[in-house]
């Protein structure tokens, strides 16, 4: 259950969180693999010129991300020509929430469903230091066996564990496994015992 400032943490630049929510409901978020690739395709479409993604995991009726606000966001700011009044927070809020009408208007008509999707408001929790950070990513990456959807995490497709290993090689995905001391350790730090 979350806590009650994870409803109302605010956003700010430079920082990490823990963005995570569920159906109002608690039924099936996603009912096939597509709705699954068109949930992550709206949530880079509508959030990544805002945040930057460390980790994720989509399960049955609900997901999980570790996100960071960048260190300015003026470039967003002048793209959509908004006023520098308009806070850091209003900015990330907004586009979550345009994000979640998005995939829920999609959702509802191809499972002929009407009304609210999400539990508003979304949960938030920031990260205050580097071993909740890491432990953090733990968690998200083991998740789906948490909830007894798959036996062993690392079969579980929707989730970032196998990308940051062998991913691009993105600066984010070195950034991780920098934390972790090499890809050895990143992968040590998952094994079963930590479950």
């Amino acid at each position: 259950m979350a806590r009650v400032e994870h409803y109302f943490t605010r956003f700010e630049e430079g920082t990490f969180y823990h963005v995570y929510n569920r159906t109002v409901d608690k039924k099936p978020l996603f009912i096939n693999e597509g709705n699954n690739d068109f949930f992550l395709q709206k949530f880079n479409h509508y959030l990544s010129d805002v945040i930057e993604v460390y980790a994720y995991c989509l399960l049955q009726n609900h997901f999980h991300f570790l996100i960071r606000i960048p260190d300015n966001l003026d470039h967003f700011r002048a793209i959509n020509h908004l006023s520098t009044v308009i806070s850091t927070h209003e900015i990330v809020s907004k586009q979550f929430r345009i994000f979640f009408q998005s995939y829920a208007l999609s959702f509802n008509k191809q499972q002929n469903r009407c009304g609210t999707l999400f539990q508003t408001p979304f949960k938030r929790a920031r990260v205050k230091d580097n071993r909740y950070l890491i432990n953090l990513i733990f968690y998200i990456h083991t998740n789906s066996q948490k909830h007894e959807l798959v036996s062993d995490f690392r079969k579980w497709k929707w989730s970032s564990y196998h990308q940051i290993m062998l991913g691009n090689n993105t600066e984010i995905q070195k950034q991780i496994i920098s934390w972790f001391g090499n890809k050895d350790d990143y992968i040590n730090f998952h094994n079963f015992d930590n479950l």
